[in-house]
């Protein structure tokens, strides 16, 4: 039996994150008997973590600004982990999360131009060494995924950005994918069926690699 871990999916917007989320759950459940799992999406998850959410997503006059926008993604991103996650670990559960901290790289990071050492300095003191057991990468076109996104719903506030910011955005989440062993990065530009097919595929091989 293999001991419960923390799985994320990262991705731009329309990627395909949290019907990947729910197809690897099902994954678990039905093919590898895991019945004991948690879906989580960052920022949110908890009563305090989703207030923050709608302040970071709602349109204001007043825009947010760049070290606002990281800073309440980390409260965010804290209370959901101290509250939710690590607790579900402790006991067992698997925990599938909608982003984790290299979405703050590559949004506020890439994005937005914050620098590194700044995220780093905030992942250090506040998240220590806890990081992703895998994490799923789709990746996707800014110019695909940003049309996806307007067929659900109109665009909040960061969907609403530049091409260029998702570009940036983008070329950060791809730098630092490569440099991460424990990730994976799955072509998001595909059809739903490809892309279930290689999330298979790679889970598959991630496991198997578990019992070792």
């Amino acid at each position: 039996m293999i001991k419960n871990k923390f799985i994320v999916i990262e991705g731009l917007e329309g990627a395909g994150k949290t019907h990947a989320c729910i197809y690897i759950k099902n994954l678990l459940y039905t093919k590898y008997n895991i019945k004991k799992i948690l879906l989580v999406r960052q920022p949110g998850s908890t009563k305090i973590s989703e207030i923050i959410r709608k302040l970071i997503k709602k349109k204001y006059s007043e825009n947010l600004t760049k070290e606002t926008e990281l800073l309440l993604m980390y409260a965010a991103r804290i209370q959901l982990i101290k509250t939710k996650i690590k607790p579900a670990l402790k006991k067992g559960i698997w925990v599938i999360s909608d982003r984790h901290d290299l979405s703050s790289l590559a949004y506020q990071g890439g994005g937005l131009g914050i620098k590194k050492v700044i995220i780093n300095q905030l992942k250090l003191l506040f998240l220590n060494n806890f990081t992703p057991d895998f994490t799923v990468y789709l990746d996707v076109c800014p110019k695909i995924g940003l049309k996806r996104a307007l067929k659900r719903n109109s665009l909040d506030a960061i969907e609403s950005r530049s091409l260029e910011f998702f570009t940036r955005t983008r070329k950060t989440y791809l730098k630092y994918i490569k440099l991460d062993k424990k990730s994976i990065t799955i072509n998001a530009n595909e059809n739903l069926q490809i892309v279930n097919k290689n999330i298979k595929k790679n889970i598959s091989i991630w496991l198997k690699k578990q019992y070792i």
